[in-house]
């Protein structure tokens, strides 16, 4: 039985179901997810993210948590975590970057959260040769030393919930069956009380997933001391309107046309991912676009220092430059997001 079966199956025996649900089931399901069956990155692949655009992208992340250890006090021992880390090839950009600070790399104890198992040989193959741990999810880490997380494009694939507004009561949208059984959205009676506190356009998106995430993180870095950096899109404030969408093969297509064969994402709500780190005990810096913070960090410095080593590819380094920063690529929509402990300053 297909996903797309079982998923009709189970709305006509239980009704629509919530969108999160559904997310849930099409990117994590143990036999027919998308990450269990086939998650494809890279040019080959279905999308493309930042660290696959250049090296320079986690060389530079790299450099960020070898200061976050420095500030921390230089200790022997740090604990380095990447969440969702995908084909292993940021790590292995950060890893190279840090070897400039050798008392990091003696320090650094690197665990990956990956719940995917063909992502983890991915990952295994790429860093061949480098002592690395993984864990499940955040609860499975060891609970001792300073910590370090970092995160590219791995809060959009939390789950959410969509509302549609009419007149000024909310409802909550699903996925049901049409008239043919092909999956379609269909707007459910409203739940006493469960509607978002929001005006505005037709929908709007919730996530008690990245909430609850959130608060976690804050937890984490409080108790443990340290700091974590995340890397996603979305708008920097409040927004309304539906943001969840499906890649393959480059493209963007309905979220309900191949339910496990695609990544399904939608647009991270920082504001409610900060407030919950805040919650948790956590500190948080000013969000900032994705351009402004690796220009800050000296991506330029090191665009140039790579054409000059490889003067034949200075035109292809320009335009990877471009693409992580410009504001018609992915320096505008891209943000980030920094959540550390009081004791740290700010990094």
């Amino acid at each position: 039985m297909s996903l797309r079966e079982r998923l009709v199956s189970r709305i006509i025996r239980s009704g629509p179901m919530p969108i999160s649900d559904f997310m849930t089931t099409c990117l994590h399901d143990p036999e027919l997810g998308y990450y269990a069956t086939r998650p494809a990155l890279g040019d080959l692949g279905d999308f493309i993210t930042a660290p696959h655009v250049s090296q320079m992208f986690g060389e530079l992340i790299g450099l960020w948590a070898a200061d976050v250890w420095v500030r921390l006090g230089r200790p022997t021992r740090v604990r380095v975590v990447e969440l969702g880390p995908g084909d292993g090839t940021m790590m292995s950009d950060m890893l190279r970057a840090a070897r400039a600070v050798p008392a990091f790399s003696d320090a650094m104890d690197i665990w990956l959260v990956e719940s995917s198992p063909p992502l983890r040989s991915a990952q295994t193959a790429a860093l061949a040769g480098t002592p690395v741990r993984w864990a499940r999810d955040l609860a499975a880490l060891p609970t001792s030393d300073p910590c370090i997380l970092v995160a590219n494009e791995f809060l959009d694939c939390l789950p959410i919930d969509q509302w549609v507004r009419r007149g000024d009561r909310w409802f909550p949208r699903r996925i049901g069956l049409d008239a043919a059984g092909d999956l379609v959205f269909v707007v459910d009676a409203p739940y006493p009380g469960a509607s978002p506190a929001m005006d505005g356009d037709v929908i709007a998106e919730q996530s008690p997933a990245l909430a609850d995430f959130g608060r976690k993180v804050g937890e984490m870095v409080a108790r443990l001391s340290g700091g974590a950096l995340f890397i996603d899109y979305g708008p920097a404030g409040a927004a309304t309107g539906d943001t969840l969408q499906a890649l393959r093969n480059h493209r963007k297509e309905s979220a309900l046309a191949r339910p496990g064969e695609a990544d399904l994402t939608a647009h991270v709500d920082f504001s409610t991912f900060l407030e919950a780190a805040r919650a948790g005990g956590a500190r948080t810096a000013p969000l900032e676009t994705q351009g402004d913070f690796l220009r800050r960090l000296g991506i330029g410095v090191r665009a140039e220092a790579l054409a000059r080593a490889n003067p034949q590819k200075t035109a292809l380094i320009q335009r990877q430059l471009q693409r992580l920063v410009a504001p018609a690529h992915m320096g505008e929509l891209f943000k980030v997001a920094c959540v550390h402990s009081s004791d740290l300053l700010a990094p």
